[in-house]
């Protein structure tokens, strides 16, 4: 054997064997996620409920990888418009956003149509947060209960306004199943998030709303509004003196939650090592207590149970939506 069919030979061996660690390399590669900065989508504008609680994950999410997860605010239609940004990203990982109730649970009964299918378009990664809404009025309001409130209504329908950060949302359904249990004639003002809206109702504009907890909560403690009830089946435990909506209107109920999404086409690995890494984020103490600071429950589970769980709130949705005659075209 000559010299250069030796050489020759020793290259085609080493040519296989690169070829033969590529995949795993590639594997590997995966499997180390994120290698870089990581792009949060937000659905609503900073400052809301779940814009505090996504910061709070993405803050320990930095901690846990040693690597930077940056919140970009995507707001707009119920948070379908940052939803859709999702659903265009790139599958490998390096932008992921929040998995939200009222785009993915609440939009496909009330929206005629989405840019997006919720079925197809996405990858449910795990599960973050469940909370309550609480309904805070403008301190100009002279309700002191939620009967109280019943009764102001009926007196002068149509006078009072209700705001939502969003057609669509849970904090507008909120509104609708109000309006709906106790026959009250009232106006519904959507903003493009629950920050803007609190400024409004803040102001006077508006009478009250129906806002994820964690901002609802925060203004009550200040006394800049007036905290009437909570959404959920129980009291919370971070507001045990408010009374649940339940209290007055039985079956009154609405729950709102938050996860991890990512586009169509992840690889299974990926996003089993995100939900592995998101679950370390959500566990911690830290992260934890400051969850429920704000209200929130930490709700942690995988990619299956999540989808599982939106079909079943998209089912549990509908009836309301239909009933409340509310539609977006």
């Amino acid at each position: 054997m000559s010299k250069g069919t030796a050489i020759t030979r020793r290259s085609a061996l080493a040519a296989g064997l690169a070829a033969s660690l590529a995949p795993r390399a590639g594997r590997a590669q995966r499997l180390e996620w994120p290698t870089g900065p990581v792009r949060f989508i937000g659905l609503f504008p900073p400052g809301g409920g779940t814009d505090i609680l996504s910061r709070l994950w993405c803050a320990k999410m930095n901690e846990v990888t040693g690597q930077q997860f940056i919140v970009e605010n995507r707001s707009g239609s119920g948070g379908n418009v940052g939803t859709l940004s999702i659903a265009r990203s790139p599958a490998d990982g390096s932008v992921i956003g929040l998995a939200s109730v009222a785009p993915l649970s609440i939009a496909p009964t009330l929206y005629a149509s989405l840019p997006f299918d919720v079925n197809r378009d996405f990858t449910y990664v795990c599960g973050l947060w469940q909370l309550p809404n609480m309904l805070v009025v403008n301190n100009d309001v002279p309700a002191q209960s939620v009967p109280e409130l019943v009764a102001l209504i009926r007196a002068n329908p149509g006078h009072y306004s209700f705001a939502s950060s969003g057609s669509g949302t849970t904090v507008h359904l909120s509104g609708e199943m109000f309006k709906q249990l106790a026959g009250l004639d009232m106006v519904h003002v959507p903003y493009r998030g629950g920050a803007p809206a609190h400024i409004d109702l803040l102001a006077g504009r508006v009478h009250m709303i129906f806002d994820n907890i964690p901002q609802s909560l925060a203004s009550a403690r200040d006394g800049k509004v007036r905290a009437l009830a909570v959404t959920s089946a129980e009291r919370s435990p971070q507001a045990p003196d408010v009374p649940t909506m339940a209290e007055f209107l039985p079956g009154f109920e609405v729950t709102s939650w938050g996860g991890v999404l990512g586009p169509a086409g992840m690889a299974p690995r990926l996003v089993e090592r995100i939900a592995t890494l998101a679950k370390q984020a959500l566990e911690a103490p830290d992260t934890s207590a400051r969850f429920r600071e704000n209200g929130a429950t930490p709700w942690w589970v995988g990619p299956e149970d999540l989808a599982s769980f939106r079909r079943a709130d998209e089912a549990r949705f509908a009836p309301l939506i239909r009933a409340s005659g509310a539609r977006v075209e």
